[in-house]
């Protein structure tokens, strides 16, 4: 059903909390021209904001559910990035028409993933036009604390959480009309984990961290310029996720893993004398740490063979896996 609301009307019904202001450090939350929030003493500020934009990355036709999910998860992933917990977000709605039942479905996969994660929705506005989502979270760190893409050195060992691909690989299954909400694929392209807590738990042990948004390779590169170093990849110990290569091919299904994006797993550099202790913290998360490579002199990727070297670019468009058309 289509119904004539006004902005005030549809952040009232779908996006003010209740009671407002409950969350901790919320001293004036959604309602005013402000919100005002309380930090943590002697904690900073980490702040990031993405834009999610129909049939660029999602599916205009995803489950509204999902939309609301991926479209907090997505940012929350760069908090994660940093070893800050998350604390608040605002969000920036743009609407074609004010359908109830989608804006039904994506507020509850929105304050879902509120609730999981500890993020309180204390701000935002909806207009009309494209559809377009975007969000901006608020995190703490402890002063100094923060894990930045600049710290890599020489002799580091490379890692990433989870698996790769599962982003490239639930995308190009949803594109041959693949619909079961419960294939492990999809599952994990339409609702990304953001790993907070896996972030926290490296932020005294890693020496830089990136989220895995763009590809592996692309952010990789990424961090690698920033840090000022190399690294050699060993293709054989990427961890794919499972059923990748039953549903592409392993060809198909390893470029995913270097190229696809929107896997949203942690890429972090380690000292060798710190790897027993980051992996047992995330194996008692049940989340696997896998070492793909190492920090060298120099610069760019070696190890890479004929594979593909670029992933997500915004004005360039996609390689042959992962992305939307």
């Amino acid at each position: 059903m289509h119904s004539e609301y006004s902005e005030f009307d549809l952040i009232t019904r779908f996006f003010t909390p209740d009671p407002p202001g409950e969350a901790a450090g919320v001293t004036l939350g959604v309602g005013d021209d402000c919100t005002l929030l309380a930090p943590t003493p002697g904690q900073r500020l980490a702040v990031s904001v993405d834009t999610s934009v129909v049939d660029v990355h999602f599916p205009g036709d995803a489950p509204a559910e999902a939309i609301g999910h991926r479209a907090l998860a997505v940012s929350l992933s760069d908090l994660a990035a940093m070893g800050a917990r998350a604390r608040w977000c605002l969000m920036s709605l743009t609407l074609p028409e004010a359908d109830e039942a989608w804006l039904t479905g994506f507020a509850r996969g929105f304050h879902a993933l509120c609730a999981a994660t500890g993020t309180a929705l204390v701000g935002g506005d909806i207009t009309r036009g494209e559809l377009a989502i975007g969000v901006t979270v608020m995190g703490e760190v402890p002063a100094d604390a923060a894990l930045t893409r600049g710290g890599a050195r020489p002799g580091d060992l490379l890692a990433v959480t989870g698996a790769l691909g599962g982003g490239a690989g639930g995308l190009a299954l949803w594109q041959a009309g693949e619909r079961d909400p419960s294939h492990p694929l999809l599952r994990r392209y339409l609702h990304p984990q953001p790993r907070l807590a896996a972030g926290e738990a490296l932020r005294d042990l890693a020496t830089s961290a990136i989220d895995l948004s763009d590809g592996l390779l692309a952010d990789l590169d990424h961090l690698l310029e920033t840090s000022g170093v190399g690294a050699a990849l060993s293709l054989d110990d990427l961890p794919l996720v499972d059923g990748l290569v039953d549903a592409l091919g392993e060809q198909q299904g390893r470029r995913a893993a270097l190229c696809g994006g929107d896997d949203y797993e942690l890429l972090v550099t380690l000292p060798p004398g710190k790897w027993d202790q980051a992996r047992q913290r995330l194996t008692r998360q049940g989340l696997p740490l896998r070492m793909i490579g190492q920090i060298t002199t120099g610069s760019g990727v070696s190890g890479l063979g004929d594979e593909g070297r670029r992933g997500w670019q915004h004005f360039q468009g996609r390689p042959d896996t992962g992305g939307m058309p």
